[in-house]
């Protein structure tokens, strides 16, 4: 291309790029995010399709792996890109608390009282009830493990164990295998003495340890035969047997379950389609349909009601599923995840 050419071209450019300039930038489509793999599959023929022909414009879904320091930057920057995201507890009270999200119209939920309390906050509605506990191949393990001591115990049940990389959870599975009760986990871990105690524990499985962060992570190292064992959200680990006839086996007791949350980020540009998905995703007709796909508990109490006796049974809030089970102590998190998250990145870069 001659040099005359080329100025002419990008001299139109320029001009062409002016004239855009003053038009006004093209609306973003809302953008809803959450935890991706199969339960993300579901929450996308249940909740975001449907939406999206209420609608009548497109809806974008994207993944991520949670964060509070994410949240921060994309609402401290200005106009962040995302709408509504589902977050966990401790991102909901800490962000709330920074001024990262609008309140929820909860007028438009249809009232505070249609849902268990827990999942009531000025910030944020229960999108789901959800455990993390121990997963096994019961292909592979005809009698698997029954606690976290078992977990920890690579003579009985030889192989590698697959955990959450970050202190929470697994600080508590520690304290859980090193024979604290579950009611006392909060008020061992809050000593000095019981943080030492639960890394020294670590300590122990350290070399048999493989490290996952995205919930689809677990699944896959339990299916390639990686790990003979892992943490997991119990979800994942039913609908994996429904989609691919996988026989892998949850262990309920030591299990912690927790909510998680709606939230639309502060100043959002779809911000009031956002609260709209959210009242949408939370009426009991849509959420009663999430149990079919996979076994989350449902903050809606006319929903969790109405779920069928077929897969009742496999929620974390079914009361077989809650004995032994143990409630994430998200206070407990506030005061103490920086320090105990900058003392479990230093045993790690160990």
């Amino acid at each position: 291309m001659t040099l005359i050419k080329t100025s002419a071209l990008l001299g139109g450019l320029f001009v062409a790029a002016l004239g855009l300039s003053s038009l006004p930038a093209a609306a973003r489509d809302l953008t809803i995010v959450s935890w991706g793999g199969n339960y993300q599959d579901a929450q996308r023929e249940i909740y975001f399709k449907p939406f999206a022909e209420k609608l009548g414009k497109p809806v974008l879904d994207e993944a991520w792996d949670g964060g509070f320091g994410v949240l921060q930057s994309k609402v401290k920057a200005g106009t962040p890109n995302w709408d509504a995201v589902q977050v966990e507890a401790e991102e909901l009270a800490l962000g709330c608390a920074d001024g990262l999200f609008e309140k929820i119209d909860w007028d438009k939920m249809g009232g505070k009282d249609k849902f268990l309390p827990e999942a009531v906050d000025d910030c944020g509605i229960g999108a789901i009830v959800w455990s993390t506990a121990i997963a096994y191949d019961g292909a592979k393990l005809a009698d698997g493990p029954k606690s976290w001591a078992d977990f920890w115990d690579v003579n009985k049940f030889p192989g590698k164990r697959g955990l959450r990389k970050g202190a929470k959870y697994t600080l508590e599975f520690a304290l859980l295998a090193d024979g604290v009760k579950g009611e006392e986990v909060y008020d061992v871990l809050a000593t000095p003495e019981g943080v030492d105690r639960a890394f020294k524990k670590l300590d122990e499985l350290r070399p048999n340890i493989v490290w996952w962060e995205a919930g689809a992570q677990p699944l896959a190292l339990l299916a390639s035969g990686e790990v003979a064992m892992t943490s997991a959200y119990n979800g994942r680990i039913t609908g994996i047997n429904r989609t691919e006839g996988k026989n892998f086996k949850v262990v309920w007791p030591g299990s912690i379950f927790a909510i998680d949350s709606w939230v639309v980020l502060k100043d959002a540009e779809n911000k009031d389609a956002a609260q709209d998905f959210i009242a949408f995703a939370s009426a009991a007709d849509n959420q009663v349909k999430l149990p079919q796909y996979i076994a989350y508990g449902l903050p809606n109490l006319e929903a969790a009601s109405k779920v069928p006796a077929e897969f009742s049974s496999e929620l974390p809030t079914a009361a077989s599923n809650m004995e032994g089970a143990i409630s994430l102590n998200v206070d407990f998190w506030i005061d103490n995840s920086e320090a105990l998250t900058q003392r479990f990145n230093a045993w790690l870069a160990q």
